[in-house]
Formats: structure tokens, sequence, C-alpha cells
């Protein structure tokens, strides 16, 4: 609908419109010219048009007006059809109203859905510009490798050339020395032939000679010219059979130069080898990058497509009590699970501040015995703080007493004692309401669980006596109880109270301490402030790093017994079964020990529980899953190293 302040002046007479239809009704002959009331309408309707100021975004709302005036003056002239024209008009009117709430209704999305748009696009060509620089990155480097390979194949050809050069060498110098062993053994036969010559000479000049025996003398000659021939036979032997022999030296080094040339041909080829099983790789990389891109494209445009935006958190600012600065405090270290845990809770405690009774749960056996009441209790609007201090309370007089009651009947007494019978039911619905609340306080969900029967109470106290046990042995260490210890102080006392504990769960307990990596065995830490406390009962994060390995440890306790047992968990499984299965991946455990875990496991009093080798043992039964989810609830915890070190 148009804005009244935007509707043209239209005079509202229309009697001249009228009178026009009744006196064409009685002047005009049918089926000759149009009617004047007809004339008139559209006169005026192109009149109104022409007025109509066309430039504004409202064109189109201010050129249908005067069409529905136009229709309201039929409505009003036909008398008979007025109720059914009226209706349709009505009926046009509201499908343009509920249009026009659609679409400012979709405005908004059509900016968001730009915006998207615009930042899925920047994504999108920032990847292609990282892909572009890891292609251009991998194309240097394959660059590069071929370079690699074209130099050493260029090696190759090189030392290839050195070889055969080396080898015409070497028969060069072969044939150079065998000419020079010829010539040798000529220069020595001319040698004796000469020195034969000097003899036969020195032999006739000599005056003794001539008193020789001539026959004796031409025996001789003969007998040494015999010996020359056979020489010069064997020497001509040799000749024949050692003729193309090189020397051994020649040889040894030329057979050292060649082993040197394959030795380096062979890591020439080990290079190549290696070189081209890299370029195969990268090449294998490149196309397996190839693909987890296009995969990642395709993953991206499905988020894109299905993903839903993060929630804003800091609008929560002005909801929370407190402001920016509570609100801070709440989130800080927190995901985005704990932060709803967190934003419901301040939500249901300020539901609870609203509400003045509670409702009565009745008295079913399924209703706790602290909260059996017919009725309305008041609620008593505690703090937080104040529940807080009254649990711990509690747990202080629950631990002196002697635990006889059961815990709920304990609580319910304890209120009695604190606030009056009057009183005790009204307190006990209002902190029963708290805890179920509070989740992420420490204090109340250890309270609660205990109080519900999910987590034993010994767990609790186990895990004060464990902590007191720690901060003793700390200030033991503190020689001068001035609160500070060393990191190699601190991590000698861990190791010692937790001798079980793997050197990374050590590590993670120290930097939840305040140790960092970098930091320096001699630096100081106030050990005393691992173990504060605030208002709320919230303890530091060494605190809680300890119970979170605690219930890690539980955990890879029982599945290790499960895997034992070898067995499902809507299986049975008998006594002695959980007991040698307990015995086997804890050799260490006692026997008081092992028959307090059983005794939990099987839900057995003191007075029940049978000793090993007894035949109703054997017929004590129960579902893994019913005595695994029994040692959950209890302090179970690992007493020795599963395989036992032989002694020495």
């Amino acid at each position: 609908m148009i804005p009244s302040s935007q509707k043209p002046r239209i005079p509202r007479n229309a009697s001249f419109l009228r009178n026009g239809r009744h006196c064409c009704s009685l002047q005009q002959p049918l089926g000759t010219t149009k009617p004047r009331y007809l004339e008139q309408l559209e006169n005026y309707l192109r009149k109104e048009l022409l007025l109509l100021d066309l430039s504004t975004d409202s064109a189109q709302e201010l050129r249908l007006q005067p069409y529905r005036e136009i229709f309201e003056f039929f409505i009003e002239d036909f008398k008979t059809y007025k109720p059914l024209l009226s209706s349709i008009k009505n009926a046009y009117e509201v499908m343009l109203a509920h249009q026009r709430e659609k679409i400012r209704a979709l405005e908004p999305l059509k900016a968001k859905l730009i915006t998207v748009n615009e930042n899925c696009n920047e994504r999108i060509l920032a990847m292609r510009a990282e892909e572009r620089d890891e292609i251009s990155t991998l194309k240097k480097e394959k660059m590069n490798l071929l370079k690699l390979i074209d130099k050493k194949n260029e090696e190759k050809i090189s030392l290839q050339t050195e070889v055969t050069k080396l080898r015409k060498n070497l028969a060069e110098e072969y044939l150079h020395y065998l000419s020079e062993r010829d010539a040798r053994k000529i220069l020595i036969a001319d040698l004796n032939e000469l020195r034969y010559q000097r003899e036969d000479m020195s032999l006739a000049q000599s005056p003794g000679v001539w008193g020789e025996d001539p026959v004796k003398l031409t025996v001789a000659l003969k007998m040494a010219r015999q010996d020359l021939t056979r020489t010069q036979m064997e020497l001509n032997t040799m000749k024949a059979n050692f003729g193309d022999v090189v020397p051994r030296r020649d040889f040894e080094m030329q057979e050292k130069t060649l082993k040197e040339l394959q030795e380096q041909l062979e890591s020439l080829r080990d290079d190549y080898e290696e070189v081209r099983k890299e370029h195969e790789m990268l090449l294998q990389l490149h196309m397996s990058t190839l693909k987890e891109r296009d995969q990642f494209y395709s993953e991206l445009q499905e988020i894109q497509r299905t993903s839903t935006p993060r929630p804003d958190w800091s609008k929560c600012e002005d909801v929370v009590a407190g402001g920016r600065d509570r609100w801070h405090m709440l989130a800080e270290g927190k995901n985005s699970d704990q932060l709803v845990d967190v934003l419901l809770e301040e939500i249901g405690e300020g539901l609870l501040r609203e509400k003045d009774f509670f409702p009565g749960l009745g008295y079913g056996e399924s209703i706790p015995p602290f909260l059996r009441f017919d009725g309305t209790v008041e609620n008593k609007k505690p703090t937080k703080k104040e529940v807080v201090k009254l649990l711990k309370d509690a747990w202080k007089e629950r631990i002196t007493e002697e635990q006889k009651e059961k815990f709920p009947d304990f609580f319910f007494s304890f209120l009695e004692r604190h606030f009056g019978p009057g009183d005790a039911m009204a307190w006990a619905y209002t902190i029963f309401e708290y805890i179920k609340l509070f989740h992420t306080n420490e204090v109340m969900s250890q309270f609660y669980a205990v109080l519900m029967g999910k987590r034993k109470e010994s767990v609790y106290i186990k895990q004060k006596e464990t902590i007191a046990q720690l901060l003793k042995e700390m200030t033991n260490v503190d020689s001068q109880n001035e609160g500070l210890l060393t990191m190699e102080q601190l991590s000698a006392v861990l190791k010692s109270t937790f001798p079980l504990k793997k050197d990374e769960r050590i590590q993670e307990l120290m930097e939840a301490g305040g140790w960092h990596p970098s930091s320096s065995n001699a630096d100081l830490l106030n050990y005393r402030m691992l173990f504060m406390e605030d208002e709320e009962g919230q303890s530091v994060p060494f605190v809680q790093k300890l119970w979170e390995q605690y219930m890690v440890e539980k955990d890879e306790y029982l599945n290790e017994l499960k895997q034992e047992l070898g067995l499902e968990l809507n299986e049975e499984v008998t006594l002695p079964k959980v007991r040698e299965a307990l015995m086997n991946i804890d050799p260490s455990l006692d026997k008081q020990t092992l028959n307090h875990y059983l005794r939990q496991a099987f839900q057995l009093p003191m007075t029940e529980m049978p000793e090993e080798g007894e035949e109703r043992e054997e017929g004590t039964v129960t579902q893994l899953q019913t005595a695994l989810e029994q040692l959950q609830m209890s302090d179970i915890r690992r007493m020795g190293p599963r395989e036992q070190e032989p002694a020495s």
C-alpha cells in the first residue's frame, strides 16, 4: 500500500462520472461508440498518469494508484456487484502487501549473498595465486633438475671421451715399448757379436794360446757355437711367445686407471638414476598436487554451498550480566561447544533467579530421597559463590566423619544441621537445580555426579589426597620455604609422585604449570599458585590437567581390561576371568586392591566376596558393559607397569 502522504490528490466527487454513465446509457445506441462513462474514466486515467512523477523508486506504486481509484469508482457505482468486487480488490491488496513484505525480507539476504560471493571469489583468487606460485616453483625445480641432468650427461660424455683418449694413448705407448724392446734385443745381439769377435781376436793375439792343443780349442769352439745356436733359438722362441706381452708394471697401472674410470662411470650412472627417479617422483608429486588442488577446489565449492556462518560470540557481551569484561573472562580459552555451555548456564542462572518456588517431585522410587516432597518449595536464590562454599563445607564434613550413611542421606542431614528441618528441603531443591545446571564448574559437577550415583565419592576424596600429597612433596623440596621451585625440581617431584606417567604427560603438567620449551631449567616457579582456586571453586590449569589425565588413564586402563577379556559388551563375564585379566594387565596389584576392584565390578558387599578357587566364584557373573560402567564410576588406577621387570 502507498502511504497517504504519497497519494495524488484526486477529487472524491465522482458524480459527474455517474451522471455521464446514466446519460450515455440513454443516448448512446448499441455498438456504435464508447459509452461516455468509459471515456470519462479513460480520460481521468490518462490525466492522472501524466501528473505522476515516475522518476522516484516508488514509481510503480504511484502508477498503480489511479487504477486503484478507477476500480473503487466501479465498486461504488455498481452496488449490486460491490461485495464481490470489494473482496477481489481486498484479495489483491493483501497479496500485494505480502509480496512487498517478502521483498523487504529478501533485501538483507541479497546483500549478504553479495558479500559471501565476494569473499568466496577473493578466497578462490588467493588459492589460485598460491597455486600459480607453487606451480612456478615446481617448474623452476624441474628446470634446475633438467639442467643438472644435462650437466651429468655432459660429464658422462667427457669421461667417455677421456677413456677413449686414454685407450689410444695406451695403444701408442704399447707400440712404442714394443719397438723399444725389439731395438734393445738387436742391440744386445750386436754387443754379443762384438764381444765374441773381441774374444777371438784376443785369443789369436795371445802368445799362450799357441801352446794349447788345437783339437781341444776346435772342440771348445764347436761347443760354444752350439750353445750360441741354442741360446739364439731360445731367444727367438721367447720373442715369438712374449712379443705381445705388456710389462706387469704398465699393465697394473693401466688396470688401476681403468678401475678408477669404471668406478666414476658407475657413480655417474647411480647419480643419473637417482636424479631420474627424483624427477619421476617430482612429476608424480606434481600430478598428485594437481589432483589435490582439484579436490580441494571441489570441496571448497561444496563447503561454500553448504556451510553456515560461524556465530559472532561478541553479541553475547550485551546479554550476559557483567558486560564485556565478564564475558571475556568466561569465554577465555574455550571453544564453541564450551561457549554454548557457558551461555546456557548464564541463561539458566537468570531463569533460576526468576523462579520463586520449585514444584515438588513427589515420593516415587525414582526420585532421590533428598527430593521426595509434595507441594511447592521456596527458591532460596543463593549466589554461585555461596553454593560452592556450601558444597565445600559438605565435603569437609563428609571426609571427617565415618561415612556410615549413604551420600544422599548425608547431604540431606547436612542441610538439616545447617538450615534446620524446615528449610532443608527448600535448600535441597535449590542446590540440586544449581549443580544440575552448572556443568562447567568443577565443584558443582563433581558433587552432582556423586550425589546422583554416577561417580563414587572415593574418586573425589582420592583426587584431593593426591593433590595434597603433591603439594606436600613440593613443600619438602622447597628447603627455604620461599614457595619457589626450579623447573628441574618440579619435573623431579612430578616423576617421583607419578612414577607411572609417561614423559609426554609429565611435560603436559609442566606446561600447564607455566613451563615452556624455551624456558630454562633454572627458571623459578611459584608452586603454591598451582593449587589456587577462585571464589567460584574453579581450579587453575595445572589441577585441571591432573584431573583430565586421571580420567584418560582410567579409560586406557579399562580399554586394556576389555581387550584382555576379548568379549563383546553384551556378553557375560565371570569373576575369575576378570581377576585373571586384571592380574595380566596390572601384575603389581595387591590382593586387597584386586578384591576391591572385583567388588566394585560385580557390586558385591564385603561379606560376600568369594575367595580365589571357591566354587561359588565361578557362579558370580555379570555383563561386561555393567562391570566396566561400575569400574568407571569407582576410583581405579594402575598400580605398576604391565610387564614386570626381571630381577637382576
